[in-house]
């Protein structure tokens, strides 16, 4: 009996260290609304390098998904951000995602409108620094719908 003790400590702990493993690699999620101000809930989201995170969008909406929705973007480091909302204003058969800039995209979640719900997962990335978020319905970054992640 004695034994026993020491393998079902041993197996507890082997248990325990793999759900944390599993925890860590499923990340930390983020809850984050967009609403008809052109505003985000949380405008600075902070992460540490590489960490996994999953963005949960809500869009709160009185309006009808052909007048309002939002998404939310990141682009990678090096990556022109006004550039690519004056072009995502003109890519609406896209989602709003221009094509030819689709390989400077590091998260985009699909648009979502009233009430409806997008999930996004990304590892931040290795190099701190703040890296701006935003949506690419048109007029939507240049009316302030936007806010940073910040890496540290």
């Amino acid at each position: 009996m004695t034994r026993l003790i020491p393998f079902t400590l041993v197996l507890a702990l082997t248990v325990a260290g793999a759900t944390t493993q599993v925890a860590a690699q499923a990340g930390r999620t983020v809850q984050i609304t967009g609403n008809d101000s052109l505003q985000f809930s949380l405008t600075t989201i902070t992460a540490k390098p590489g960490e996994r995170l999953t963005v949960v969008l809500r869009t709160m909406s009185m309006q009808p998904a052909a007048q309002m929705a939002h998404n939310f973007v990141i682009l990678k480091p090096g990556a022109n951000v006004d550039q690519f909302a004056m072009m995502a204003g003109m890519a609406r058969d896209h989602g709003y995602i221009p094509p030819q800039f689709k390989d400077q995209i590091l998260i985009a979640s699909d648009m979502v409108a009233a009430n409806e719900m997008a999930k996004a997962t990304f590892t931040a990335p290795t190099k701190p620094g703040t890296y701006v978020y935003f949506c690419t319905y048109p007029a939507h970054f240049s009316g302030g719908m936007k806010g940073t992640l910040i890496v540290k």
